[in-house]
C-alpha cells in the first residue's frame, strides 16, 4: 500500500485464505459418516450427530477477511453469515507478526480469556486489540497491509472527532 486512505477515498482490503487439510478432513468425514448412517441402522443417530465435527472442519477451514472504513470482518467463506465484525470504533490499534496456531490455542476458531483467533496455518497474522484490552488474531497472507490500514483508519477517524 502507498498512499493513506482519506475520508474522500475509500480504500479496502480483502483476502482469502483456505486449509486443504481441514476442507478434506471436513469433506471425507462427512462422506464417511454418511455412508455409515446409511448403511448401519443401529449407529445411525451418532453417525448423524458426528456431522457436526465435519461441518465445524468446512466451516471454520476456509475464511475471507475484509478491512474497510467500516472496521475488521472476518467469517467463514462457506458460510457467510458467520462472521465476526470489528467496527473502528471497537479497536485501539492494529499489528502484523509471525504467528503459530500452537501460540493462539491451535487450528480453528478459538476462544480464551483476553484472546480469540481465526487461525488456518502457520505465518502472517493480523493482531488487533480491541477496546477493553482483548486481543483477536487472524491468520492471513499480508496481514501488514491489513494492519496499517487499520491503523491509517483509526487515525482518520480519531482526527475527526
Amino acid at each position: 500500500m502507498t498512499q493513506d486512505a482519506t475520508p474522500h477515498q475509500v480504500t479496502v482490503w480483502h483476502q482469502f485464505l483456505s486449509s486443504g487439510w481441514m476442507l478434506a478432513t471436513g469433506i471425507v468425514s462427512a462422506a464417511g459418516l454418511l455412508v455409515i448412517a446409511a448403511v448401519d441402522h443401529p449407529h445411525r443417530t451418532v453417525a448423524l450427530w458426528l456431522l457436526i465435527v465435519s461441518a465445524a472442519f468446512l466451516i471454520t477451514g476456509a475464511i475471507r477477511v475484509a478491512v474497510s472504513p467500516r472496521g475488521v470482518t472476518a467469517g467463514s467463506a462457506l458460510i457467510p453469515v458467520l462472521r465476526r465484525r470489528f467496527p473502528l470504533d471497537r479497536i485501539q490499534s492494529a499489528s502484523a507478526r509471525w504467528t503459530r496456531p500452537t501460540e493462539i490455542g491451535g487450528w480453528g476458531y478459538r476462544w480464551s480469556p483476553g484472546l480469540s483467533s481465526i487461525s488456518l496455518r502457520e505465518g502472517d497474522g493480523l493482531w488487533l486489540t480491541l477496546a477493553g484490552g482483548n486481543q483477536f488474531v487472524i491468520t492471513i497472507d499480508d496481514a501488514d497491509t491489513a494492519a496499517q490500514l487499520t491503523n491509517q483508519l483509526l487515525a482518520h477517524g480519531r482526527k475527526d472527532h
